[in-house]
């Protein structure tokens, strides 16, 4: 096989037993947008819940569909603000939006009393991310219309973290005056008695971080594929006391990125490699082409950056990365031999975070960008792997 993503089940499900055991009774959401952060959101979503997740996440209204069609009849949270249009496509795939403000509430409660269905819906809140939600003053006037909408039911209270993952003594007091603005909406809506449903708040850094605002149900993302976005042994003094009846979550990375040895050549002193020119051969040496490149999702920017692990040893890009293709440096004297698997990253090479801190970025980007072309291959030592049930659609989701 030229490319492919390995999707190391058994560390998806180490990394989610991880955040079990550390969050106790609360429920976990599990998100799965962005096609599961490139991980391939029907085969996570179908393991995380054999797994005990309560419900799953989207980012959009499509991605909610996709995963219907497949046979996933759990929650389907649904993050993002969809369009208007889309609201006839959310009630038939049964999707919970989040609601911000009173006019899409409206909208949305027109089409569920067309329907003659109660709709569930969750009341996101904005304590400083400055995205979506509603203003935390706002809260109990949006709560309290929503229950107003015979179409409606308000089933989940939400907020996110801009800071979350970080243990900068500033960005944890940010994060806690978030959720305390967070708790005191809520403590408002309750107490005006109506019940906020599923409480929520926290996401990978904040199962991390800040036990305290795990709450009802944690929406761990990065965390479960495999990276910490913090450490909590890097918080200040005055917050690890918070920490230290808590072991150290451990994780691994879910997603190796593989390819093959398509050529070895010689390349003589002098002569240069690939687009631009830019390597150019310092003693006569053997170059290896390997079947990857920019629009598998191996980043151009990571051209003289990266290297390749091939038959346990590591050998430098070198030359432009190009879009079906790279090249590695094997020296003058090769062992390496042609269709030889050439790993990228994950698996004993080096990760998708030291990818993303070579070219800048972060590895969700790594991740999310490995590109559809590239096959996902599902590998488990130990565990079962949940295989897609057949499933036909009652109704047309399109």
């Amino acid at each position: 096989m030229r490319t492919r993503a390995v999707i190391h089940i058994d560390h998806f499900l180490r990394n989610f037993h991880a955040v079990k055991d550390r969050i106790g009774q609360c429920r976990i959401c599990v998100p799965v947008k962005a096609d599961a952060y490139g991980h391939g959101a029907v085969q996570i979503a179908l393991t995380s819940l054999e797994a005990g997740a309560f419900c799953v996440g989207t980012a959009t209204v499509s991605e909610g569909i996709e995963l219907r069609k497949n046979g996933i009849n759990a929650p389907i949270l649904l993050f993002s603000q969809p369009h208007p249009t889309e609201i006839p496509k959310i009630i038939k795939a049964d999707l919970i939006p989040f609601i911000s403000d009173d006019k899409f509430a409206a909208t949305l409660n027109k089409h569920a009393e067309e329907k003659r269905i109660k709709m569930p819906v969750h009341l996101k809140i904005d304590t400083g991310m400055g995205r979506l939600g509603c203003a935390a003053e706002d809260a109990l006037t949006l709560a309290r219309y929503i229950v107003s909408c015979p179409g409606l039911e308000l089933a989940g209270t939400a907020t996110h973290f801009a800071v979350s993952d970080s243990a900068d003594s500033g960005d944890i007091a940010y994060t806690q005056m978030q959720l305390d603005l967070f708790k005191e909406a809520v403590s408002q809506i309750s107490g005006d008695g109506i019940d906020p449903g599923i409480v929520h708040a926290a996401n990978s850094g904040a199962v991390i971080l800040h036990p305290e605002s795990w709450l009802d149900m944690v929406r761990p993302g990065i965390l479960l594929y495999g990276y910490k976005t913090a450490e909590e042994t890097d918080a200040p003094p005055e917050h690890a006391q918070k920490l230290s009846c808590l072991s150290p979550i451990k994780t691994e990375p879910v997603m190796e990125l593989r390819t093959t040895v398509s050529l070895i050549k010689k390349i003589k002193k002098g002569e240069s490699v690939s687009y631009g020119r830019t390597w150019t051969a310092p003693q006569d040496t053997y170059i290896a082409v390997l079947s990857a490149g920019y629009d598998d999702g191996f980043p151009r920017i990571a051209s003289g950056k990266w290297q390749a692990q091939i038959s346990g040893r590591t050998y430098p890009i070198v030359g432009t990365i190009t879009m079906d293709q790279c090249c590695v440096d094997l020296g003058p004297e090769p062992t390496v031999r042609r269709w030889r698997d050439a790993v990228i990253f994950g698996g004993f090479a080096k990760s998708a975070a030291e990818l993303a801190a070579a070219v800048q970025t972060i590895p969700y980007e790594i991740t999310c960008n490995i590109s559809k072309r590239v096959p996902r291959v599902y590998e488990a030592y130990g565990v079962k792997i949940p295989v897609k049930k057949s499933f036909i659609p009652h109704e047309d989701y399109e």
